[in-house]
């Protein structure tokens, strides 16, 4: 799909190798719903791989539309892994650090259990279940905490209150994860499509959102006071994981320190190269 942050990214991405054939059909072109319109377009084209970037991805709105997210997340995943195993394609399912209940005390290794604590995350965990119980030929791909050109992100929502004249705000400081750059997970992506099994894909290290977003009003120049609150005091809609630690040690080729990854989407952002 064409609308996300990971999807635009990873077109341009295929498309630099002339040799690949790229087809990357919009939601209204085929809804991923609707079954039969999902095999008759996968069967047609034969591919050798699907990349599923599309999801319901608003993690607090999902706790309101559990349906809707269930449907997409799930139903939706079903009807593509039906599909790909009709022409023996293999599925690239994206999927999230929100499969983890973030009590853990280190990384989490993919071998891990899955215990989310939201509705986003049982409905890709469960997206997750469908492409393992029906596939032998799959990769799944845990990223977390993503930012990109192609819509909305945290990196972007802080940028627009500094242009807003925002003096100070409040972040959730005991969440830790790692930001990671779509550009750099397409990559990584598209080196291990030939890799069967779950992988962790985000960039170097760990921060929190408050670390983050001192770090973006830093590197951006704008000076605002920013005030750690817990998640508790935050008293988000859903829960998320206080640990998203991704372990990463099945890459080879480790993706670019978060900060690195930061500072080259900000540099995007200005239209600079």
């Amino acid at each position: 799909m064409v609308a996300g942050q990971l999807g635009y990214d990873l077109i341009k991405e295929l498309k630099k190798d002339i040799n690949n054939e790229v087809y990357a059909p919009t939601s209204a072109e085929m809804n991923i719903l609707d079954k039969d319109r999902v095999e008759e377009i996968i069967t047609t084209l034969n591919p050798d791989y699907i990349f599923h970037c599309a999801a319901y991805t608003t993690v607090d709105t999902a706790e309101e539309e559990c349906d809707k997210c269930y449907n997409i997340n799930v139903l939706g995943t079903a009807n593509i892994v039906a599909a790909a195993k009709q022409v023996n394609a293999k599925v690239i399912y994206i999927s999230t650090d929100y499969v983890f209940d973030g009590q853990k005390e280190g990384e989490y290794y993919p071998e891990d259990e899955c215990k989310p604590i939201n509705i986003y995350g049982h409905t890709k965990y469960q997206g997750e279940r469908e492409v393992i119980n029906q596939l032998h030929n799959y990769l799944i791909a845990r990223i977390s905490w993503t930012f990109g050109i192609n819509g909305n992100n945290f990196i972007k929502t802080m940028l627009r209150l500094a242009e807003n004249g925002r003096k100070e705000i409040s972040v959730v400081c005991d969440q830790i994860g790692s930001p990671s750059y779509t550009v750099d997970i397409v990559k990584a992506l598209v080196e291990l499509k030939g890799e069967i099994g779950i992988y962790h894909i985000t960039n170097e290290d760990f921060c929190s959102w408050y670390e983050l977003a001192k770090f973006i009003f830093a590197e951006s120049g704008y000076t605002i006071e920013v005030h750690p609150v817990t998640s508790k005091e935050y008293n988000a809609k859903a829960k998320r994981p206080l640990n998203s630690k991704l372990n990463k040690g099945k890459i080879k080729n480790k993706l670019p320190h978060w900060k690195d990854g930061v500072k080259r989407f900000l540099k995007e952002l200005k239209g600079e190269k």
